[in-house]
């Protein structure tokens, strides 16, 4: 996902969107833990889609 997709959502769609990468977050670390996650790599890219919108989130809001 990139920063400038996120730029054209409204603050409504990207907290909609930040709830459901939160969820996938919670799941993949639960698989981590009980050692059924195959791509690891998949936790790291959802944290950082996390604080992309995050960051589009309070750059909408200072506008």
């Amino acid at each position: 996902m990139k920063a400038q997709e996120l730029r054209e959502k409204n603050v409504e769609d990207l907290k909609n969107e930040l709830v459901e990468l939160t969820k996938k977050e919670f799941e993949l670390k639960f698989a981590n833990k009980t050692g059924k996650l195959d791509k690891p790599h998949t936790l790291k890219e959802v944290r950082r889609d996390i604080a992309r919108v995050k960051t589009v989130i309070t750059e909408k809001a200072g506008q």
